[in-house]
């Protein structure tokens, strides 16, 4: 398993040369974290990953078929969302406003860096997140951190940017 640093440093060129800018168009749900809480990120094609949320962090949710949760704290999720209405079971409704730089996983990808179709590495926090052949790995546009969206989730949410 490769560890958040190893995998910035194989990929984070790779996206500054070769990714392609998208912003996130769909809107998400959130809530702030009132007790430590354990998260399961759970994608369409299973488990992505864990991550235990503090209190003041965030419990974001994706509005995707899987609904899928992740952990993200308050500095991050500022600089990332932006607060649009209430919504129900406590959580409120924002809208995206950051980029990302993307790059599938491809053949090529996996051959270049001898990679089987399946692999792990370390997120920024310290967990295991798979990525799978086809999956999209992904950087906010100052690459502080990589990170996997799965292939259905990535085109239920994503968009590429127009010049």
């Amino acid at each position: 398993m490769y560890t958040q640093n190893e995998i910035k440093q194989m990929v984070l060129p790779l996206l500054k040369s070769k990714g392609k800018s998208y912003r996130k168009f769909k809107k998400v749900l959130a809530r702030k974290a009132k007790k430590t809480e354990r998260i399961e990120t759970r994608t369409d094609d299973g488990l992505e990953t864990t991550n235990r949320a503090k209190v003041g962090d965030y419990i974001v949710k994706n509005q995707t078929d899987a609904g899928e949760e992740y952990v993200m704290s308050l500095n991050k999720f500022k600089d990332r969302y932006k607060y649009k209405k209430r919504s129900k079971s406590g959580y409120c409704e924002y809208e995206p406003k950051g980029r990302i730089l993307a790059l599938e996983v491809n053949k090529s990808f996996l051959k270049k860096f001898k990679l089987d179709d399946e692999f792990y590495f370390e997120a920024a926090w310290g967990a295991k997140m798979i990525t799978k052949e086809k999956d999209f790995l992904v950087c906010p546009i100052d690459g502080d951190e990589i990170y996997r969206i799965a292939r259905k989730e990535f085109f239920e949410t994503y968009e590429i940017e127009r010049e």
